[in-house]
């Protein structure tokens, strides 16, 4: 048996193609039955908005391959699929998925969301039938590995998003955010993203304003402890803050510096827009700490390259780890012959135990030990050739087998 995946995802083709692949709960039913009703004798298929895979197993690797490259053309009628999709097969689709597990092959590298998605993806499968003892135990392996990275390397706790950043920025700075009061203005992702973080960090208050007022009551609802502020009244309570983020889409600058009086307490202010909200100006005033968007995008780049070391690091953990599945999936096939040779070595032993009892008699105590005998002779015989096929790797297996089968006769 081998394993393969066949699919199309964000590394090789764009969003307008990627959304015809998607997999509903029914269409993976559907699928399924169809991909399972040819060569294939299991089967996975994980549907995300960035992938649509398709893993198999099969003892014909290569027909299935090709099965499920028509299935795609055929199913979502798309005649271009085949210039969008992937193949990989045997080792390489093993390194493939433990890799997605590890969200090394994420959009956003070392996301924590894909583990999930794949344990729910096996889950399905397993329950309905459609996977089975190949693809169940890959699977089971992938989520360990997966879990095994995020713990040893931590990437995922590496901050990209720039609000996050700010604001742990803001908490190094000022050493705490307890019991401080901020302003956000701009209610869109980024400035809702912000509150997100902010919520966590038990704020005395948090103003939100918006040109648009009725996005400020919308994102009251989910956030009920805001309070909400008409824009026009922003500078008026710039005194009374600790904390200032703006992140709307205006074109112009919203905060100006001959707007800004003289303020009697520190002001920090995260600009998180661009273009900016803010007038870089102010930055220069006394008792303000400006931080635009450039400041927290070179952060921000530097923490994806330290996350791009460290996936190389789980590479290297991935590629050591991959060899105990394929070790495993290898004595899969080499099992059967082995039970052969067994059985075969009982079946000399109990011929050659009948013809030893038609010469010879014996009491029951030495028909005993003779028959341990013969079996400890016969299983030593054969003992050196199945450790032999139990280490050949993925290459040489195939053809030891059919030399044991020729040599034994089974």
């Amino acid at each position: 048996m081998e394993v393969a995946v066949i699919g199309i995802n964000h590394n090789n083709s764009p969003i307008e193609v990627r959304e015809k692949f998607f997999f509903s709960e029914s269409m993976k039913i559907e699928s399924s039955d169809q991909i399972l009703d040819k060569s294939t004798k299991e089967i996975i298929i994980v549907s995300t908005c960035n992938r649509s895979e398709i893993y198999v197993a099969s003892d014909n690797i290569d027909l299935s391959i090709d099965e499920v490259k028509e299935f795609y053309k055929e199913f979502f009628k798309f005649s271009q699929a085949e210039d969008y999709i992937f193949v990989k097969k045997r080792r390489d689709a093993v390194v493939h998925l433990y890799m997605v597990a590890a969200g090394l092959d994420s959009m956003v590298l070392g996301e924590d969301q894909i583990l999930g998605q794949i344990r729910e993806s096996m889950t399905f499968s397993m329950n309905l039938g459609f996977s089975k003892k190949v693809l169940n135990r890959l699977f089971m392996d992938a989520i360990f590995e997966g879990k095994k990275i995020r713990s040893k390397l931590k990437i995922s706790e590496i901050p990209l998003s720039t609000s996050y950043i700010g604001i742990n920025l803001l908490k190094k700075e000022i050493g705490s955010l307890n019991g401080k009061k901020a302003l956000i203005i701009g209610a869109g992702e980024i400035g809702t993203l912000a509150i997100k973080y902010l919520y966590e960090e038990e704020l005395e208050q948090i103003y939100v304003t918006n040109r648009t007022y009725e996005k400020v009551k919308e994102i009251c609802k989910d956030f009920d402890k805001l309070t909400p502020i008409e824009y026009d009244v922003r500078y008026d309570i710039l005194e009374n803050i600790d904390i200032l983020i703006t992140a709307t889409g205006a074109p112009h600058t919203i905060i100006t510096h001959r707007d800004i009086k003289k303020l009697p307490n520190r002001l920090y202010i995260l600009d998180l827009a661009l273009p900016r909200d803010v007038d870089p100006k102010i930055g220069e005033k006394e008792n303000v700490i400006l931080y635009h968007n450039d400041d927290l995008q070179k952060m921000s780049e530097e923490n994806l390259l330290r996350r791009k070391e460290l996936s190389e690091e789980a590479i290297e953990i991935i590629n050591g780890d991959v060899g105990k599945y394929i070790n495993w999936i290898t004595t899969l096939d080499v099992d059967p012959v082995i039970e052969s040779l067994n059985k075969r070595c009982f079946s000399i032993k109990e011929d050659t135990m009948n013809y030893i009892n038609r010469k010879v008699e014996l009491d029951k105590r030495e028909k005993k030990i003779i028959d341990k005998m013969i079996m400890s002779a016969l299983k030593k015989f054969i003992r050196e050739p199945i450790k032999i096929l139990k280490k050949a790797d993925e290459e040489n297996s195939e053809e030891y087998i059919e030399i044991m089968k020729r040599l034994f006769q089974i």
